[in-house]
């Protein structure tokens, strides 16, 4: 079972996530992201293979001492895989890279997902993840003339196991 480390949005600044989630879920067979059952969020690292406790040290050591992360996001971009995947795009990702960087500096980032390692990563936070190709031309227009201007406030970082979505250890950022 894959674990990773999230930066998870538990607070009300969630809110246009959640509509974003509504209104793309209308491309989808069935709402990707309301099936998760969990916060918004922006995942720092994937791991198929590691042990859980490797995880809450890297997490207690980068997130023991941070304060809560304020990230305006600035327009919706798209992965084209099998299935394509819209995300908020962060406006200014250069706080994210540095956290990124250090939890790498933890855990050998040879143990991380090939897309989740620092020359591949894209900080993103997920608004569809399972749009069929013969909706894709009608939500890439959606999302091209969706403004999605808004602040998070990461308040909390998870380690979790998943699917289906597990909190194997919590972090609260400092307020």
């Amino acid at each position: 079972m894959p674990h990773a480390i999230v930066l998870k949005c538990a607070n009300d600044s969630a809110a246009p996530v959640w509509d974003l989630w509504r209104e793309a879920s209308r491309f989808e067979t069935a709402p990707s992201m309301e099936a998760l059952n969990y916060s918004p969020h922006l995942t720092l690292a994937v791991y198929a293979d590691i042990a859980p406790p490797s995880l809450f040290a890297a997490v207690q050591k980068v997130f023991s001492q941070m304060s809560s992360l304020s990230i305006e996001f600035s327009g919706i971009d798209h992965f084209a895989n099998e299935m394509l995947v819209l995300w908020a795009r962060p406006k200014d990702d250069r706080i994210l890279r540095k956290i990124h960087a250090a939890i790498h500096d933890e855990i050998d980032p040879a143990l991380c997902h090939e897309h989740s390692r620092p020359d591949r990563w894209q900080p993103h936070c997920t608004i569809a993840m399972k749009i069929p190709a013969s909706m894709a031309e009608q939500a890439l227009k959606w999302a091209a003339g969706t403004p999605a201007r808004f602040t998070l406030t990461f308040d909390t970082v998870d380690c979790i196991s998943f699917p289906p979505v597990e909190i194997l250890n919590e972090v609260k950022l400092l307020p």
